[in-house]
């Protein structure tokens, strides 16, 4: 199923893809035993739940000896950390994640095998026949979409399943095999990927430039955009952003294919029109007109959720629209549902307070996900104290590409210390390093303290040192600056949970 990657174009977005996402899905119950690649992953563990939930065998492989793998075999899969090639020896399928190389030796191993190799996507694609879909996709807001999605369903009494790149905080999974026919997936557009789901209701969050490592430019990623959009179910219904203008321009161009398009958004000619927005510490509430209920005037709610900031607003709208309009739920339940909405794992999630200081984790790390994260936290602090960010640039070609935007939505804060690039699937790019966005702060806005600090051990003794009592320090990345929080507490003297 792999294919020769060559340049993306208009014409063919997905070209530099390692798989062919137009082949069929095969059927579950097709697929044998199972053996998963990276099995660790936030996305890969997660499938490997729900086939374990449909009694499939499942065993995986992954490089880091990782929470979530005890996590699994305690469910029924067999796990090994490392990779050998004897791991797969017995297994009829692979599912792998992007991230696999194709040197990885069980990788080369099944395929000399003559083993089906399925993408992530395409192995929950199979679990998905027979239900309803839904699929959020966008550059920013997917799993808190998704999730708040999931927890709203729930909040109408419905038991969806679900999967989704992030934990949900109020049920400490990240994918469930639901008994309704309502399946919630987050899709996940970096790789060409989100067009083997064919959902009865998509919702795009925002279309803009990233990935371009995937993609060669913007407008290619629009056709890889447009390309998601025609596969929704014919009657089908597509969600989008009023707000943001790549979604806009998706949005007419989906209605000029004949798709029926709903939009939400602060903008008052939004079908749900957001409101007065209101903050108060980490719950925020926002007024709703839904102008698709009881003619034009709409009928119009005040919605409070447990998580802060006008992002977290437009994910909410974003859910409630296609709970309502995509899938018939009744609105005041909806709006019900979101309200016990506690957040997703690594999603602004409070990580303890010492000597005054409180520190908050984020996984954003594309420059309008660090933007608005900082915007809110900014808006937490307030006069109080001051903002500390912590900052850990994900992947060469996004630091090389974004630098500027990365900085220019970092230099909100008082302090922001930077560290160096975390790699994830490349290799390094000479002259490419986290200085690139610590200079760029400076750029956006000289008056900012910053600081680029390269050793990962030596950035949590200078936080620490940094940090005042009535500060919040925000570690802000989607690799292992997560663990630098915990760290700058003991430094501190101890922390709560």
């Amino acid at each position: 199923m792999t294919q020769t990657p060559h340049t993306p174009t208009v014409d063919d977005p997905f070209a530099a893809a390692r798989f062919d996402f137009t082949a069929p899905v095969p059927r579950v119950e097709d697929l044998g035993r199972v053996h998963f690649l990276a099995i660790g992953g936030a996305g890969m563990s997660g499938v490997a739940r729900i086939m374990l939930a449909r009694g499939i065998r499942v065993t995986g492989s992954d490089a880091k000896d990782v929470p979530v793998l005890k996590a699994l075999e305690s469910e029924g899969a067999g796990v090994w950390v490392g990779f050998h090639e004897g791991h797969q020896e017995r297994a009829d399928a692979i599912v792998m994640s992007s991230s696999i190389r194709d040197d990885n030796v069980e990788l080369f191993a099944a395929r000399e095998r003559g083993v089906p190799v399925l993408h992530r996507a395409q192995g929950l694609a199979a679990l998905m026949q027979g239900r309803r879909p839904v699929a959020v996709a966008g550059a920013n807001g997917k799993t808190t979409t998704t999730s708040m999605l999931t927890v709203a369903l729930q909040g109408c009494g419905l038991d969806p399943s679900f999967a989704v790149g992030g934990e949900l905080a109020k049920h400490g999974t990240n994918a469930h095999d639901g008994s309704d026919d309502i399946f919630v997936v987050e899709a996940d557009e970096s790789d060409g990927s989100f067009v083997v789901y064919r959902p009865e209701v998509a919702i795009v969050t925002n279309v803009q430039p990233d990935h371009l490592d995937f993609y060669s430019n913007f407008t290619v990623v629009q056709a890889a955009y447009d390309a998601f959009v025609a596969t929704i179910r014919p009657g089908g219904l597509l969600v989008t952003c009023a707000d943001d203008a790549g979604s806009v321009a998706l949005a007419e161009r989906a209605r000029a294919a004949g798709t029926h398009v709903l939009t939400y958004g602060f903008d008052p000619a939004s079908d749900v029109v957001l409101g007065e927005h209101r903050q108060d510490g980490v719950t925020s509430s926002v007024t709703l007109r839904d102008r698709g209920l009881q003619g034009d005037e709409g009928v119009e709610r005040r919605m409070t959720l447990g998580v802060p900031g006008r992002h977290n607003a437009l994910n909410a709208a974003a859910a409630y629209a296609a709970a309502v309009h995509g899938l018939g739920q009744d609105p005041d339940r909806v709006i019900s549902g979101l309200a016990s909405f506690t957040g997703t794992r690594r999603r602004f999630e409070p990580k303890g307070e010492a000597g005054g200081v409180v520190v908050v984790d984020d996984y954003a790390h594309n420059a309008g996900k660090v933007t608005a994260v900082v915007a809110t936290a900014k808006e937490l602090v307030g006069d109080s104290g001051r903002l500390v960010v912590v900052f850990q640039p994900h992947l060469y070609s996004r630091t090389r590409d974004f630098a500027a935007e990365l900085g220019a939505g970092l230099s909100p804060a008082d302090v922001v210390v930077v560290m160096d690039v975390y790699a994830a699937r490349e290799d390094p790019v000479p002259g490419v390093s986290g200085r690139l966005v610590a200079d760029a702060v400076t750029a956006a806005r000289p008056e900012v303290e910053v600081h680029y600090v390269p050793s990962w051990s030596e950035v949590a003794p200078a936080v620490a040192a940094l940090a005042r009592p009535g500060d919040l320090v925000l570690t802000v990345g989607a690799g292992d600056v997560t663990m630098v929080g915990p760290e700058v507490l003991r430094a501190l003297g101890g922390g709560t949970p």
